[in-house]
């Protein structure tokens, strides 16, 4: 069997492994480190949890032992896909260099520019980045990478996933042709296959497990269901959750629970918080200082469960996790392997229980497919959906108390703002006004003016554009009818026509149908209920001004003329 003793290491970086507790290396540190160590480029295909880091650590920390970094030439470069993934790379770093005088930095969102900028200017041996704070400095002209001698990236194809990989490519073309570059990934999709063929030099490819398979040491459960109502599957698979939880007991010593949306993630950990759980989100929406702490506490032991989105599911580096809880099915299958990686780490055993509901079935179908077997199906503890029920009954009478008590108070109820609430200011007959209102006819209107026998002359209006001009002639020539009859009937001694001026006569009586027995001040309908809302207008009712009846038109004046004097148009 193969010891680090035997694969040619410095004898300081030796030292320190065998004082970290470490004997016998993994399979992928036992291949890798050998080819890395003489130089040549490196390739390593293993899952989640093999000791991937260890594996380029180790012989950087060797081959770099010899050297000097000088200003803003950093001798070596490892990129990193999140902020905590290359912060355990630091960790890992001082835990093996600690006896040697190598430099690092470490260069993620979240911190500041400045202090990042006065490592970059003393040199550094190693300099670990995410690929957008690197380029970043790059851009700011604070960072040169032609002295990088080896470059490591980690976790590929994470780095697929986030949409890093143009970047990866750019850092790339910024760096030597010379360098040896060491390139991990836990699946080899066809994108990041291509970057492999681009960039390494005939590398040598280390392949310690079937691509994508999950580890032997995992326990796995899925336990499916379905939602008594679709807008019901949120709350029941929380409540699901948490009986599985209170089932494993004593020895769910810790967890992680991945939920696939950031906002999801703080929904669940305040909804275990409120059920009496030891609970805290991480995500990328968190600043940096709280992730920090949060992972800090879950290592520690002080934090029990751990709400995590994806930010989480790759190379973290936490020995004791004894379950992992898929909330949701991950929609990207490779995620699922690298989520349940989680647990059953170093030689450990772990349990990776799923939660899915029908909706989730594409996706299942998708894991099962890569990883090339079944997720063993369970059932669900007895019970887990009472809780579910119980909730969502004490919400409903909750959000009834509370509408009821919001009526009570006077607040605006379902109709809005014509809904008023009765006082004791409020008149007692405006009730049954306002009902008679809405569940009564009204009652027809009288008309207040008789009409004249003689032919009404139409109602003058505004002439607009589109009216036809035959339409104004015929109004025209009925006027004048009308003025020369008024005229003939003064020759003759008679009364003429009564003019505008004098309709204020009462007009004629409405029909039987539209009589009422009660006297018109005494007769109610919907307009008496509102006073002041429906009064006429003068001017703009049935009382048309006299000058709008005229007709402005150019004659000539003769001594018939009652006016004595002629219109001229207008």
């Amino acid at each position: 069997m193969t010891k680090f003793s035997d694969l040619e290491l410095d004898p300081r970086v030796l030292q320190a492994v065998v004082e970290s507790g470490y004997e016998t290396p993994t399979p992928i540190q036992a291949q890798a480190i050998p080819p890395a160590l003489r130089g040549q480029d490196v390739l390593g295909i293993a899952q989640t949890g093999t000791g991937k880091t260890a594996g380029f650590t180790l012989p950087m920390i060797t081959l770099l032992g010899q050297g000097r970094a000088r200003a803003r030439m950093p001798r070596s470069l490892v990129l990193a896909p999140t902020r905590e993934l290359a912060a355990q790379v630091a960790e890992s770093f001082d835990k093996y260099a600690k006896y040697t005088k190598l430099t690092k930095a470490l260069l993620i969102g979240g911190v500041s520019f400045g202090d990042q900028d006065k490592l970059i200017d003393r040199g550094v041996d190693v300099l670990i980045a995410t690929p957008g704070r690197l380029l970043d400095h790059f851009e700011r002209g604070k960072l040169l990478l032609t002295g990088v001698q080896i470059m490591v990236v980690d976790e590929a194809d994470r780095m697929l996933d986030m949409g890093f990989i143009p970047d990866i490519e750019r850092i790339f073309q910024m760096t030597p042709k010379t360098r040896q570059t060491l390139f991990f990934s836990a699946t080899m999709a066809p994108e990041i296959e291509r970057i492999t063929n681009t960039f390494l030099n005939n590398p040598a490819k280390v392949e310690v497990a079937r691509q994508a398979t999950t580890n032997t040491s995992i326990e796995q459960k899925l336990f499916a269901f379905t939602p008594t109502r679709k807008d019901r599957s949120f709350t029941e698979k929380r409540a699901v959750l948490r009986a599985l939880i209170r089932a494993e007991g004593e020895s769910l010593t810790n967890a992680i629970v991945f939920c696939n949306r950031k906002m999801d993630v703080d929904v669940v950990a305040k909804s275990l918080k409120s059920h009496g759980f030891h609970a805290a989100p991480i995500h990328g929406d968190l600043d940096q200082s709280v992730r920090t702490k949060t992972l800090d506490e879950f290592r520690d032991g002080s934090l029990r469960l751990l709400i995590a989105s994806d930010v989480a599911a790759r190379g973290l580096d936490i020995p004791a996790v004894s379950h992992v809880f898929n909330f949701d099915v991950p929609s990207h299958p490779e995620d699922y392997v690298h989520r349940i990686g989680r647990t059953g780490r170093a030689g450990r055993l772990g349990k990776a229980f799923s939660i899915a509901v029908p909706s989730d079935d594409k996706y299942l179908g998708a894991i099962e497919s890569l990883v090339k077997q079944p997720i063993p199906r369970a059932d669900l503890p007895e019970g887990a959906l009472e809780g579910a029920s119980e909730n969502s009954d004490r919400a409903r009478s909750s959000r009834s108390a509370s509408s009821s008590t919001s009526g009570r108070g006077g607040s605006r109820g379902p109709r809005g703002r014509d809904a008023a609430p009765r006082s004791e200011s409020m008149p007692h007959d405006a009730i049954p006004v306002i009902e008679q209102f809405e569940t009564e006819e009204p009652a027809p209107l009288v008309p207040a003016r008789a009409q004249p026998e003689r032919a009404q002359p139409e109602r003058a209006q505004p002439e607009r554009a589109d009216r036809a001009p035959q339409e104004r002639g015929e109004r025209d020539r009925r006027d004048d009818r009308r003025r020369d009859g008024n005229r003939g009937s003064a020759e003759r001694g008679e009364q003429p026509a009564q003019r505008s001026e004098h309709r204020s006569e009462p007009r004629a009586e409405p029909r039987a149908d539209q009589r009422s027995e009660q006297p018109r001040s005494e007769q109610r309908n919907y307009r008496s209920s509102y006073p002041g809302q429906h009064d006429r207008i003068v001017g703009m009712g049935d009382h048309v001004p006299d000058f709008i009846l005229r007709s402005f038109r150019l004659r000539e004046v003769t001594p018939d003329d009652e006016d004595g004097e002629a219109t001229t148009a207008a």
